[in-house]
């Protein structure tokens, strides 16, 4: 079944100190589902029951440099009987079926990664992630050639 809807409920970019000359940066991420429940889903004028994924990314730089800490949920449409029985496996031991956990969080990477990236230029640290680059090309070298 789709995802149907996304927010953002916190979007926080704090930068804490300046990035001293020859620091070595860690960033620590963090991506999990931090709730999940049954919800009507704002899909028009029918009642369409469906689950809200509470999910938490955040990004630390160390030591002490930023924080980007972003929180929202994702609107899920699934049958309702395997509604109930998601929420009771959830309840009983915080774990969502692989499939739906595959396609929300790789949603949640997208739209908060996309996010985090502005935000990471706005108060000017470096991207989490590497980007590509452009390098001059290296000389071709001859090849020995073999003389048998």
């Amino acid at each position: 079944m789709p995802i149907v809807g996304f927010n953002f409920k916190k979007i926080l970019a704090e930068k804490k100190n300046q990035i001293q000359q020859n620091t070595q940066i860690k960033i620590n991420s963090k991506l999990g589902i931090t709730n999940l429940e049954k919800e009507q889903l704002p899909t028009g004028k029918t009642k369409t029951e469906g689950l809200r994924l509470d999910f938490e990314f955040s990004l630390d730089y160390q030591p002490e440099i930023a924080l980007i800490d972003i929180t929202g949920f994702v609107y899920y449409l699934e049958d309702p009987t395997r509604i109930k029985e998601i929420i009771k496996d959830w309840e009983k031991n915080k774990n969502i079926p692989i499939d739906i956990k595959q396609q929300v969080l790789n949603t949640i990477i997208l739209k908060a990664t996309i996010r985090a990236l502005s935000l990471e230029q706005e108060i000017n640290v470096p991207p989490h992630m590497p980007f590509p680059s452009v390098e001059p090309a290296k000389p071709k070298q001859k090849k020995d050639e073999y003389i048998g």
